[in-house]
């Protein structure tokens, strides 16, 4: 089992940045793909992008497609999560996720096995 870490979310105006950080303990993620995922309260947690941890594409949600960027550090065993040019709707509790399933399959929450603790996020206008 592998255990995942968010940090790096905060308050931020509409246009600008944050960069979301997932690092991962336990079992390495060779296999894995990490995936990002976002939940308002009281509705369901929605699919952000993905990436497979030992190379290939990443894939992400139409609505943050050109403005949300993930990468990965081998070495630190970290997913990254850039985002740029935030609206006040990409407020949410964001979280990262590891599935054992090819990014392409690997959209929907239940695909994922091991979960963070989540990292909020709050975009004003």
């Amino acid at each position: 089992q592998v255990q995942l870490v968010e940090s790096g979310g905060g308050s931020v105006q509409a246009g600008g940045s944050l960069r979301l950080s997932c690092a991962a303990s336990g079992r390495t993620f060779n296999s894995y793909t990490v995936g990002w995922f976002r939940q308002a309260p009281g509705k369901e947690r929605d699919f952000v992008g993905n990436i497979r941890w030992n190379g290939g594409n990443s894939y992400y949600a139409d609505s943050v497609k050109g403005r949300f960027t993930i990468s990965r550090d081998n070495a630190k065993n970290t997913v990254y999560l850039q985002m740029n040019s935030l609206k006040p709707e990409d407020t949410d509790v964001y979280y990262c996720a590891a599935s054992i399933f090819a990014p392409q399959a690997a959209t929907d929450a239940p695909n994922y096995g091991s979960w963070g603790q989540g990292t909020q996020v709050a975009v004003s206008s």
